[in-house]
């Protein structure tokens, strides 16, 4: 997603209000180690951060970071032209997510990146650095 940022797509995909789910590498990492940790837990867990964030909040975020000269518009109809070209479906990127981490909140795990933008931060010079 940073590759595509710097060039231009940090625009929302479709109407941009869907809800992504996301989770910071080092949160997902700490949250396995927890439960195995933590024999007593059994079940499902959601590995994602507390706090959600919209595709149009996601994209400014990236947008304000790498500052593109472009900006391109992603509508359904190209993101629908693209996914049939990849043969995928335009629903990974438009279907809303707001899944939440209850469980593993109870148990008494702690984020160290709660929202998106501190792990952008965190995040964005090291991708930006790579390629």
């Amino acid at each position: 997603m940073a590759r595509l940022a710097r060039r231009g797509p940090s625009t929302p995909q479709g109407t941009g209000q869907q809800w992504i789910s996301w989770l910071h590498a080092t949160d997902f990492c700490r949250a396995v180690e927890f439960l195995v940790a933590t024999p007593a837990l059994e079940g499902v867990f959601n590995l994602c951060a507390p706090h959600h964030i919209r595709n149009d909040e996601f994209n400014a975020l990236l947008d304000h970071h790498y500052r593109p000269r472009w900006h391109l518009p992603q509508p359904r109809w190209l993101l629908e032209i693209g996914a049939f070209l990849l043969r995928t479906e335009t629903e990974l990127i438009l279907k809303s997510r707001k899944v939440a981490p209850q469980r593993l909140l109870e148990a008494g795990f702690r984020f160290r990146f709660p929202n998106c933008p501190a792990a952008l931060h965190e995040l964005l010079p090291q991708i930006g650095s790579a390629g």
